[in-house]
């Protein structure tokens, strides 16, 4: 299992021996003391005791039809290279979880090990004989209510799990039939923060929040602002005039959320400042300087090469511009003259 989740047991199973410590009357002589988050993971080894460990071709598993998991940004995709060099240098040590799938013959559908799937079947596709690749795992058979409470248990409590990501797995809890109380073991969070992410999640659409991405340095608060916005109801449609525009889509995830806040205040995006203009100065075939153009300011470079040149030019520099104040008095002269 994972780490994340020996951690929760450990956790679990600890606090509920502090509380039996503390209020001995709360438990009677023999009676096991445990939490939901202990009661889940012993009916999960459970069935991992019970379920044999089989060999299966990667091709024919299709992801969960629930995901709690943007997997656009380069985070991810760092991730998941690392995944694959590690499967195909130490093999498999985890297998995943499937059930026959509901609609289809002959193929599965995942409940967890979504990286894994996706590691072995991109080895799948770079072998010369991909016949031979195959995936290691568990098959159940699962509702839909079950398949998604496996998947927050190994996938649900996750530190690294954004807000916005976190959110939208809180509507798919819910949809499953999850109350907020039996969500709070699986997402790792109280109750009060899960019905902030729901509130989010129902005033913003969910393409919007997936436009936007994972947003790992926005947190809790600027969602929460953000959703008030929709409370007009012509922000969606302002909002959704820019998340298919070039400009939104290469922005970074906390430029996005800005650019969408202000199209959904009616504001138009700020223009990016332009980039920096780099000018080389030649003389006698080499770059004896160069001048970079901001909006703010005028630099110039000179190589180490030219190191007699700029203490000249530090020198001299007082009167050039002197000369050149002169030339602009003349030539203003010589306008008004004509």
């Amino acid at each position: 299992m994972k780490k994340s989740i020996v951690k929760m047991m450990s956790a679990a199973t600890a606090a509920a021996a502090a509380e039996k410590k503390a209020d001995p009357a709360a438990a009677a002589p023999h009676q096991k003391v445990t939490t939901p988050v202990v009661n889940s993971m012993g009916r999960a080894l459970s069935h991992m005791r019970e379920d044999s460990i089989i060999s299966l071709d990667p091709s024919k598993i299709d992801p969960s039809p629930y995901s709690d998991r943007f997997e656009t940004d380069e985070e991810a995709r760092e991730a998941l290279d690392e995944l694959k060099l590690s499967i195909h240098d130490e093999g498999q040590k985890i297998p995943v979880l499937v059930r026959p799938h509901p609609a289809a013959k002959d193929r599965y559908q995942l409940a967890y090990g979504h990286r894994r799937l996706l590691a072995i079947q991109a080895l799948m596709a770079e072998a010369s004989k991909p016949e031979t690749i195959k995936i290691k795992a568990h098959v159940r058979k699962l509702s839909d209510a079950e398949l998604i409470k496996e998947q927050s248990l190994e996938n649900g409590v996750r530190e690294n799990l954004t807000f916005a990501e976190m959110a939208l797995w809180a509507v798919q809890l819910r949809e499953a039939g999850l109350k907020q109380r039996e969500m709070q073991p699986v997402l790792g969070q109280v109750q009060t923060v899960i019905s902030n992410m729901l509130k989010v999640a129902d005033s913003i659409p969910s393409d919007i929040i997936r436009a936007i991405g994972r947003a790992k340095n926005v947190g809790r608060p600027a969602w929460m602002d953000f959703a008030k916005l929709f409370d007009d109801t012509n922000a969606e449609k302002r909002i959704r005039k820019i998340i298919g525009s070039d400009a939104f889509k290469s922005a970074t995830a906390q430029e996005r959320m800005a650019m969408a806040a202000e199209a959904a205040r009616g504001r138009g995006r700020k223009a990016k400042p332009a980039a920096p203009e780099t000018v080389e100065i030649n003389s006698n075939g080499s770059v004896v300087a160069r001048l970079k153009k901001t909006a703010s300011a005028t630099t110039i470079a000179i190589p180490k090469t030219e190191t007699d040149f700029a203490l000249w030019l530090t020198d001299n520099l007082a009167d050039l511009h002197g000369s050149f104040l002169r030339l602009q008095e003349q030539a203003g002269k010589g306008k008004r003259q004509s």
